[in-house]
């Protein structure tokens, strides 16, 4: 199977994923005690695989930062 190529890669791709619901706890509690959503955890898991199986792209963008993003600097 030949994916198409993808136009920059920059943009967020978003995945509708059935879960069997003890595996949906069972990552919720895990992504509760990383202090992540279930969908970084989730990702996380994926690019854990990815790596250990030799595929992940060398193009992957970095992870996004978690929590919330830095206060201003007061002038």
């Amino acid at each position: 199977m030949t994916l198409p190529p993808d136009p920059g890669g920059a943009e967020r791709k978003a995945v509708l994923l059935r879960l069997d619901p003890a595996v949906h706890r069972a990552l919720a509690r895990w992504a509760a005690d990383d202090l992540r959503s279930v969908n970084a955890q989730v990702e996380m898991a994926l690019r854990e695989a990815l790596q250990r199986a030799g595929r992940l792209p060398e193009d992957a963008g970095p992870l996004p930062r978690r929590g919330r993003p830095p206060a201003a600097e007061p002038d």
